[in-house]
């Protein structure tokens, strides 16, 4: 290899045998060192999200918008989660959104106000049987409609769509089920539907 051939000196008397043995020493540890750098710590991958769920719901409405939308699930054998039950099995709530309430914090003396209203529900296995998703008009500020947006995804292996739809709560206390699935045997996805049914209400 070239790094390894002797260096003449320009006198032209000849090389150092000792000097050259040092200096191609330490280029091959150079080398080996970079080499093992790339092994150990590789490029992260930008943009490549893994989410630990087997599907995805998420129930939205306008943002600043001070009224408060609930979100119920209920699975199979009639496990449910909700705003008291954030887990149930392999269902959770992982956001629990109240409108504006709680939505404002205070960094360095300034109010700092998340606009977003969004709840969001994962399911975390694939148990064969009825998944129900319906929404709730909690608590109104303004005694106004809220259109609410439901969002279904198949997570895993790919990203797939399952349902999008927007409903209209027009009063407070009024829940409407915004989508049915069903999980067969092998854990695939049948009958998606809008029947209706009521889930609010202790279980």
């Amino acid at each position: 290899m070239a790094m390894f051939r002797t260096r003449q000196r320009m006198n032209g008397t000849g090389s150092d045998p000792f000097t050259d043995l040092l200096f191609n020493a330490l280029l091959t540890f150079t080398f080996l060192f970079l080499i093992s750098l790339l092994l150990i710590n590789p490029p992260a991958k930008s943009g490549i999200i893994n989410p630990k769920a087997e599907f995805l719901i998420t129930v939205s409405w306008e943002d600043n918008n001070a009224n408060d939308i609930d979100t119920w699930v209920q699975g199979p054998e009639g496990t449910r989660v909700w705003y008291k039950q954030s887990q149930n099995g392999l269902m959770h709530l992982d956001r629990d959104d109240r409108g504006l309430t709680n939505d404002t914090q205070q960094v360095d003396g300034k109010d700092i106000v998340n606009p977003l209203n969004q709840e969001v529900v994962t399911i975390r296995g694939r148990l064969p049987g009825e998944f129900i998703v319906n929404v709730h008009y909690y608590k109104s500020q303004d005694q106004l409609a809220v259109p609410v947006t439901i969002y279904l995804a198949e997570v895993n292996p790919t990203l797939k769509v399952l349902h999008y739809a927007t409903l209209d709560l027009k009063r407070e206390g009024e829940e409407r089920t915004a989508v049915r699935f069903t999980l067969n045997s092998q854990g695939k996805v049948e009958n998606i539907n809008t029947l209706q049914t009521s889930l609010v209400g202790d279980p």
